[in-house]
């Protein structure tokens, strides 16, 4: 945001309360960083798990250093045609006072800086779940510094930075539903599609290895997603932050509850897993209409995308992409929903005056903004990032032999495997754990999907 010119009388003041509740939504969000980890972590195979935490962890690294030397100034510093921004102050955080506040805000540059940095930091992390099983770890670190580069910090400036050509067309994004989900599930359908499947995809099953860290994992993402929604709003001055926190529980619990009712309508179960994918898929859809819609439009907001992602994640058999943990079905869709129903549902009341056509905008203004926004973000981040995965694997290359991945990426990329059941003892028991361990390292497994996987499943157990 551009410094506003204002009467010194008339300038805000830092409130210590506002500041306080920022600097723990700052926590809150980087906490959801690691639950990214354990979701992802407990789906895919024993012998990938370590991988898949790592892929999230060295975000948190690389994301926050890269940050502080250039992607604040990029993403929130003077505009510079509707495309990029910059600032020099901002570069190394050189010219930044501890009490300089952020224009027309109570809370110092900071602080917004830094919840603003965890934000860069989670939405690299979702892509790697598109991944899992097959990607060199040195590549996706390589991949993620050029990624949050030239696509993340310019979307987030489109967005979010006053200037941006998002923001100046009036696209409602509360909290990233483009800048962070469509923007890392379109990167995942781009990289996918130029590294290929996995060994055994469609084949073989792949079944997540631990539901109980799936479940942690969505609990954590579910508790920092407040932070991650509410603290969006940058203080709680005028009744829209609570708003979104209430919006944001009431979604999350419809979109559950609506997944796992298309699943026991489909498949005849209600699984954790839909639990847990579905209240993702409501927390994602919310993130973007939140501030906008009434809670018996979060409901709806909510259920809407519980059914679509449901449905959604099926789409990798019928169209051959292999989206190893539901990236593009869970993020790209539920953002785009989440999105575009703001020109449905927005009721005039919350963070803005717009209005959607439920509510008499019959014209469809805000609903054509909202498709502009989402249609900019994905083409730019889908194309790419796939442009970076083809020139990445053209020179490091970007994947593991066949023959690592078939024995497991983390021995190879990390030498360290996630359970070491060596002081289990030996005899029948200790013999009993090397095999169950083997199994579950060297068996496939799907996570998601319609019913032609499951029948295979059941074929291969067999």
């Amino acid at each position: 945001m551009a410094p506003a010119i204002m009467l010194a009388a008339d300038a805000p003041k830092l409130s210590s309360a506002n500041t306080g509740f920022m600097l723990i939504a700052s926590a809150l969000v980087l906490l959801m960083t690691p639950g990214l980890a354990f979701f992802y972590g407990g789906m895919v195979r024993v012998k990938s798990t370590l991988n898949m935490l790592m892929m999230s962890f060295i975000s948190m690294g690389i994301v926050t250093i890269l940050w502080v030397l250039y992607g604040f100034s990029m993403s929130f510093g003077t505009d510079h045609g509707s495309l990029i921004g910059w600032t020099s102050d901002f570069v190394g955080w050189t010219g930044i006072g501890k009490m300089d506040l952020w224009p027309g805000y109570t809370i110092p540059v900071f602080v917004f800086a830094v919840f603003q940095m965890m934000f860069a930091i989670i939405t690299p992390a979702l892509i790697s779940g598109a991944l899992a099983d097959r990607v060199k770890f040195s590549a996706w670190a390589v991949f993620l510094v050029l990624w949050v580069t030239i696509v993340y910090f310019p979307v987030a400036h489109w967005v979010w930075g006053t200037g941006g050509w998002a923001y100046e067309l009036g696209v409602i994004d509360f909290a990233g539903g483009t800048a962070v989900h469509i923007n890392a599930g379109a990167a995942a359908l781009g990289v996918i599609l130029v590294i290929g499947k996995r060994v055994g995809f469609k084949k073989d099953p792949m079944r997540p290895h631990s539901l109980p860290l799936v479940m942690l994992g969505a609990g954590l993402l579910w508790f920092g997603w407040f932070g991650f929604n509410a603290g969006s709003w940058l203080g709680n001055d005028d009744g829209v932050g609570p708003l979104m926190f209430v919006n944001t529980q009431i979604a999350t619990a419809a979109a559950m509850l609506a997944w796992l009712g298309y699943e026991k309508i489909r498949h005849g179960a209600c699984t954790t897993l839909g639990a847990a994918s579905g209240a993702v898929a409501g927390l994602v859809a919310i993130t973007p209409s939140g501030g906008a819609v009434t809670p018996l439009g979060a409901i709806a907001v909510g259920a809407i995308a519980g059914v679509a992602c449901a449905a959604a994640v099926g789409l990798k058999f019928r169209l051959g992409y292999d989206d190893s943990l539901d990236v593009v079905g869970v993020h790209m869709v539920g953002g785009i929903i989440g999105s575009l129903l703001i020109g449905f549902f927005a009721s005039g009341k919350g963070q803005s005056t717009a209005t959607g056509v439920f509510y008499g905008d019959h014209s469809f203004t805000q609903l054509w903004k909202q498709c502009a926004g989402v249609g900019g973000v994905l083409a730019y981040s889908l194309i790419v990032s796939a442009v970076l995965a083809f020139l990445l694997d053209k020179t490091i290359g970007m994947r593991v032999t066949q023959d690592e991945e078939i024995s497991g990426i983390d021995r190879a990329e990390h030498a360290e495997s996630a359970y070491d059941y060596s002081g289990a003892g030996g005899g029948v028991l200790g013999s009993a754990l090397s095999a169950a361990a083997g199994a579950a390292g060297g068996k496939p497994s799907e996570n998601q999907g319609d019913k032609k996987s499951g029948k295979q499943t059941k074929k291969v157990d067999a």
